[in-house]
């Protein structure tokens, strides 16, 4: 659904009838903050009259085809991606934000920070490096293969508490129709600026993809197209 929401803003993107450069990246499959980070540098790349393709694949297999060059190129990541991937060069500035969150089916506490649900069972997506670093050294934390099997398991109670981006997990439990079962807990756990990465082959592109983007965040376009986006995937608007 969410790759047919913003078909005129392909359409838009696609500009003159000249051929286009093409890069293709890669995106985590079903993580709904990750259509909205695409679709935001669709608009970004359109302005640089480059067309943009979508791998999408497990978070860890988009790590492995961007940083060996396979593909052009991750659509958004935390900011510290190139000190484990140093193929993969950071576009600055941040392309979106991602806010943690919590989510449960029966417990009730306020969230403060990454130390309040040590002492819980947790379940995270496998290749969401914020999600994995949030948890490092927590004793139960199950890695699932994706956001909606993750959802499902906690649905069946196979961990107390799930932890995804926030505006990701809302859209995955309502696709699910478990919005009566599973809520998230307030505040998230944190807001992380996090980055659009081109492989070290398209060096030369960098800075321009970072003009484009520092442009459209100064005029305010940027939020509007993410607030428009956001809202359209949870079916609000």
């Amino acid at each position: 659904m969410w790759r047919l929401v913003f078909a005129c803003l392909s359409l838009l993107a696609a500009g003159p009838s000249e051929a286009q450069d093409l890069i293709r990246l890669a995106r985590i499959a079903d993580i709904p903050d990750q259509y909205v980070g695409g679709e935001m540098l669709r608009a970004v790349y359109a302005k640089l009259n480059i067309r943009l393709e979508f791998e999408d694949v497990p978070g860890k297999r988009a790590l492995a085809l961007s940083s060996a060059g396979a593909v052009d190129g991750e659509i958004q990541r935390i900011g510290t991606l190139s000190r484990d991937y140093p193929t993969l060069i950071q576009v600055t500035p941040a392309i979106n934000y991602i806010e943690p969150a919590v989510f449960t089916t029966k417990l009730r506490f306020d969230v403060a920070g990454w130390d309040s649900i040590r002492d819980y069972s947790i379940g995270i997506v496998r290749g969401v490096g914020s999600s994995e670093a949030g948890t490092r050294g927590m004793a139960r934390v199950t890695a699932t293969t994706s956001l909606d099997n993750m959802v499902r398991m906690l649905d069946a109670d196979r961990f107390d508490v799930m932890v995804t981006d926030l505006f990701s997990g809302l859209a995955a439990v309502r696709k699910l129709n478990l919005q009566a079962r599973i809520y998230p807990l307030a505040p998230p756990l944190e807001r992380i600026h996090i980055y659009h990465y081109l492989h070290e082959r398209h060096r030369d592109l960098v800075p321009k993809v970072g003009k484009v983007i520092a442009q459209m965040e100064a005029s305010g376009e940027l939020a509007a197209l993410r607030e428009a986006l956001v809202k359209q995937v949870l079916g609000t608007q």
